[in-house]
């Protein structure tokens, strides 16, 4: 995907985070695993074209500044020097990474999530109800009514039904941080080659022009 997605022209990019655990949950490490990364909280940062679907970047890390700085720098290859829109939730390390390295070219805003209290019984699942969305507009001159995040927000749900290791509460989690890393580096090259969307009726690399058929399963594993 590095190689095929690469500079390429862009009108709607959203980006988010998916929370996952390798090995165990954060909360859960013993004290002498408290230095080891590859233990605890493994977030998947990724980027869609809003139009296309198409994965542009992901990059599987902690939820930190390094790791938004390295996603960015990914979605900075993937995507052209064309101006276009960007969009992300309310995590400031976005805002300073988005600044270095893609200023000048997008029109950035963040949508920050407001959260009401969790049910009784639920916050240990869940975060709270959303209650509201309030778009901040950050750099450019981003447009009001494409500052979103639905699509992502979409992608993350495909994420979670496609892959049985991010199926929550069950015992099905990663436990090395290498097989996690191999199993999204997996999804996404179906999710953007092999499986046609259900909206464009074709791949989102068709649609993009990435790809001039459907791949199959067995060209995908070639």
């Amino acid at each position: 995907m590095r190689y095929a997605i690469h500079a390429l022209p862009v009108k709607d990019v959203q980006v988010d985070e998916i929370w996952g655990f390798v090995s165990k949950k954060e909360g859960h490490r013993w004290d002498h695993e408290k230095t080891n990364l590859e233990i605890g909280d493994a977030y998947c940062f990724v980027g869609i074209e809003r139009h296309t679907k198409l994965i542009l970047a992901w990059h599987l890390g902690k939820r930190d500044a390094d790791s938004t700085e390295t996603f960015i720098a990914k979605l900075e290859w993937a995507t052209s020097k064309d101006h276009y829109q960007l969009t992300s939730d309310g995590f400031k390390p976005y805002i300073p990474a988005i600044k270095g390295m893609l200023q000048g070219r997008v029109d950035f805003a963040q949508l920050v999530k407001v959260y009401g209290v969790s049910r009784d019984g639920e916050q240990r699942y869940s975060p709270g109800e959303v209650v509201d969305s309030v778009p901040v507009k950050i750099m450019g001159n981003p447009d009001s009514d494409r500052i979103c995040t639905s699509h992502i927000e979409r992608q993350n749900l495909s994420i979670r039904m496609g892959m049985r290791r991010m199926t929550r509460l069950t015992n099905c989690f990663s436990k090395k941080w290498s097989n996690l890393e191999a199993a999204y580096s997996l999804w996404f090259a179906y999710y953007n080659f092999c499986r046609r969307h259900q909206t464009l009726r074709v791949t989102p690399a068709k649609e993009a022009g990435v790809s001039s058929h459907i791949w199959t399963i067995a060209e995908l594993l070639a």
